[in-house]
């Protein structure tokens, strides 16, 4: 049986998670609205791979004989100034979930849930991928500066990224 202060934290984290997949949509959407189809489908696998990861904390909370109850979403910002403030603004996300889920993992360990603290470990890798993800196309942005040509180039190796086959199951989240 699940932990009820480990339930009740992950159960936080589902809605967490989705407001994070929710996030990315409307920063798909800002970028559709640009003209930025390769980053719209950038912050689209986001939206996929977020809900994953929201699926397998449900997923866990159910298998340990728990109950998933969901919270209301925020909505999330739509209006940004730049491509540049976008990522900005998705790395300052990804480094909070990141203390998200180190706070999720110290109760774990606090509450002796050993099958959470393996859980939990996965999504530790996962938080050091995203941040790697959205510091590099932040450093690249910060880089083209107002040179057009390169953002073009940007944007259409952005929208090279494959979604990952077990993102929306749940299985597994990298970037690409």
């Amino acid at each position: 049986m699940l932990n009820q202060n480990v339930q009740d934290a992950i159960n936080t984290q589902i809605k967490n998670e989705i407001y994070s997949a929710y996030l990315y949509l409307s920063m798909s959407g800002y970028f559709e609205s640009i003209n930025l189809p390769g980053f719209a489908k950038w912050m689209r696998i986001q939206w996929q791979e977020e809900l994953g990861h929201a699926l397998k904390f449900f997923d866990f909370v159910n298998d340990r004989a728990g109950r998933v109850v969901l919270g209301a979403i925020d909505q999330p910002k739509s209006d940004f100034e730049s491509p540049l403030a976008v990522f900005q603004e998705a790395l300052a996300h990804e480094q909070k979930v990141t203390a998200m889920i180190n706070n999720l993992y110290a109760l774990a360990v606090k509450e002796n849930d050993y099958p959470a603290q393996v859980l939990l470990q996965w999504f530790i890798n996962e938080q050091v991928e995203e941040e790697k993800n959205a510091t590099n196309i932040v450093e690249q942005l910060k880089r083209i500066g107002n040179d057009g040509s390169a953002l073009l180039l940007l944007d259409r190796e952005l929208g090279a990224r494959k979604a990952d086959a077990g993102a929306d199951a749940g299985e597994g989240a990298g970037a690409t």
